[in-house]
């Protein structure tokens, strides 16, 4: 009796021992399956806030078409902003609170801000500074000098000077032409320059996209990768370390995930991206996080990337860009504020001005939680040392794991008992919560949903009305 005793306990055991494997196996399956991002998709997502600023020669030539869409070509001696400060375009990015910045070298005319020898139109034809500016080599070193990581706009979809249009010569009709393939290598050649002269780049930034040799574009993601591997590349139809948020007025749906679904094409342009672009794809494979690009003169009708006179009008309040910063930041995606550039090569003072009150707003705001904690499982307390009045909530996961919870729920203990002050699906790198001011003694996060366990790299509580 004893004997077989025996052998019922272990085969007891050996289920119990089997089930608990395949259950390990389950788990560690599950999360071999969940994306994450790169480290340079890490340090974009940890930046934030970044900064675009927008000059090209259409603005000292004096022509101030909307956007900068003139289909002309300039005189290159047309071209002298006299007072040119990249150190000042700078300092109005740490002011904002901007961590990283991103400067238009070449636009839609086409003009090369750096010294390149690749067709006769940039600042070696133009007599500012004798033809020996090199305004991509400025604007990278006054950004290491203030502590802003660089990042580099590229067109490959507009060029007048080439009459490169829809990203194609003979504006737009010339794909497959032997033209094309001459703009082909000089978008190549363009990037490797790029790429390879000016050290660590956060990002380059080819907008709307460049297209890749099977559609007939030129063959850039090789040249990337060998001259800035740890940088981020926005975008094409086979990558895009982040994706536009499908929109220009601020915000980010929520949630939004920094997943999307896999396809041929892997971009905005994709028809199975279109749909999702403001909230993503919580079970999609491919990591692109949003980014919420907008210019900062975008009120009252404007709506303007480059400088143009009298629109002032157009800036954002303080308040409208707390709200951009509430519905992206604070949404798990990526801030960009579009800052014009005037004539004579600097950001205008009221800009500066506006991005400076919003830097300061924001620094007010977060810049001293009452409390603080992070770590792991679905059940997180945060305790304070005596009964505390709060009105935000800050949570974060650990993206290096990929995004875990699925929904989740803050209370806070109150003197009536416990309280849901805040409840959602996505966190990701930031998810932020404002309600009304609340009295409480601890605080918790619940997940109570989740695809594997939960690493929270933050949960933090604010009290806005405490200096």
């Amino acid at each position: 009796m004893n004997k077989e005793n025996n052998t019922k306990l272990n085969h007891k055991k050996a289920l119990l021992l089997w089930s608990c494997l395949i259950l390990l196996s389950n788990l560690i399956l599950a999360q071999k399956d969940i994306p994450i991002p790169t480290p340079g998709q890490v340090a974009w997502q940890d930046s934030e806030i970044g900064v675009l600023f927008h000059f090209d020669i259409a603005i000292p030539a004096g022509d101030f078409s909307p956007n900068n869409t003139s289909k002309k070509v300039f005189d290159p001696k047309l071209y002298n902003p006299e007072k040119l400060d990249t150190d000042q375009w700078i300092k109005a990015a740490k002011a904002a609170g901007a961590t990283y910045a991103i400067f238009t070298a070449t636009h839609f005319n086409g003009f090369l801000q750096w010294q390149s020898d690749l067709y006769p139109y940039g600042l070696k034809q133009s007599p500012w500074r004798d033809g020996k500016g090199d305004i991509v080599g400025d604007f990278v070193a006054s950004c290491r000098k203030f502590g802003i990581k660089p990042g580099i706009y590229i067109s490959t979809h507009r060029n007048f000077y080439q009459g490169l249009w829809g990203h194609f010569v003979d504006w737009g009709s010339g794909k497959g032409s032997k033209k094309q393939e001459i703009f082909n290598r000089l978008a190549e050649k363009m990037t490797e320059e790029i790429c390879s002269r000016y050290g660590d780049l956060m990002q380059i930034w080819y907008d709307a996209g460049v297209k890749l040799p099977h559609e007939g574009g030129p063959d850039v993601l090789p040249i990337f990768d060998k001259y800035q591997p740890n940088s981020v590349f926005y975008n094409s139809s086979k990558r895009s370390d982040h994706r536009w948020v499908g929109n220009e007025a601020g915000y980010a749906d929520y949630p939004c995930w920094s997943t999307m679904p896999k396809g041929d094409n892997v971009s905005h342009n994709a028809e199975n991206w279109k749909p999702i672009l403001g909230k993503g794809d919580p079970n999609g494979k491919i990591w692109s996080p949003a980014m919420v690009d907008v210019p900062l003169r975008v009120q009252n009708g404007v709506h303007n990337w480059f400088w143009s006179p009298n629109q002032e009008h157009g800036i954002s309040s303080t308040n409208q860009l707390l709200d951009m910063y509430y519905n992206s930041v604070g949404h798990n995606s990526n801030l960009l504020l579009g800052v014009v550039i005037n004539p004579t090569g600097l950001v205008p003072d009221p800009d500066m001005n506006r991005l400076k009150e919003f830097g300061d707003e924001i620094k007010y705001l977060f810049s001293n939680p009452l409390a603080i904690t992070s770590g792991s499982g679905k059940h997180l307390s945060l305790k304070i040392k005596k009964k505390q009045k709060i009105d935000h909530v800050v949570l974060m996961e650990d993206i290096t794991q990929g995004e875990r919870v699925r929904e989740f729920q803050v209370e806070g203990r109150t003197k009536s008992g416990w309280k849901v002050l805040a409840k959602g699906s996505c966190i990701g790198h930031k998810y932020i919560a404002k309600f009304d001011k609340t009295e409480v003694f601890s605080l918790r996060l619940v997940v109570t949903k989740s695809i594997a366990k939960p690493f929270i790299r933050e949960f933090s509580i604010y009290n806005t009305d405490k200096k």
